[in-house]
């Protein structure tokens, strides 16, 4: 469950709260809502009084709803702009959602990227691509909120590290973390 942590916690927190500034009682859009990092997003969004909608496959639907997004945006079969405007996107997909996304940020509001530099800015609103940064304060709050049972990061998927380019393969999508095991079950290391 620790694994799943560092990387995406640390990027939702930044995407969020560095970046993207979100405060009780505004309102995110989360793409990518049952990965790692869009998870995480909903977790921490949810915590801090936002209302959250999570975007994702409709097999996502139940569990982003079980993290605490309000509403559910299947992106394969519902109108992106049947959310209205929100004040915070946290894309982690790219590409045409990324761009749709655009028109969704209310004036004021903020998109944030981790998925590509955007092509395109929200009117009267702005966009941020960023890579995480390291963060050790950060990274012992989130593995504190961890330890009190008020951040559980979903583990999608543990493969050892033979498979690891296999794990990534683009066309291949689990929910959560994908976890590599460097060592195998009795504690050796792998050379």
């Amino acid at each position: 469950m620790a694994a799943a942590l560092p990387i995406s916690g640390l990027t939702a927190w930044q995407a969020l709260f560095d970046h993207a500034h979100l405060t009780t009682g505004q309102t995110v859009l989360i793409h990518g809502a049952a990965g790692g990092v869009g998870s995480i997003a909903v977790q921490l969004a949810r915590e801090v009084g936002a209302r959250v909608i999570g975007a994702g496959r409709a097999d996502d639907r139940d569990v982003v709803l079980g993290l605490g997004a309000r509403t559910f945006l299947d992106l394969d079969a519902d109108d992106l702009r049947g959310v209205g405007e929100v004040d915070v996107v946290l894309d982690v997909i790219g590409g045409d959602i990324l761009a749709r996304s655009t028109e969704l940020v209310r004036p004021g509001g903020t998109l944030v990227t981790i998925a590509m530099p955007p092509t395109v800015q929200p009117k009267d609103g702005r966009a941020v691509f960023f890579v995480v940064e390291p963060d050790r304060a950060r990274l012992t709050d989130l593995a504190e909120r961890l330890r009190a049972g008020r951040l559980n990061p979903i583990v999608g998927d543990v493969r050892p590290l033979a498979e690891t380019a296999a794990a990534f393969a683009r066309h291949r999508r689990t929910p959560g973390k994908t976890i590599i095991q460097v060592t195998d079950e009795q504690g050796a290391q792998h050379s």
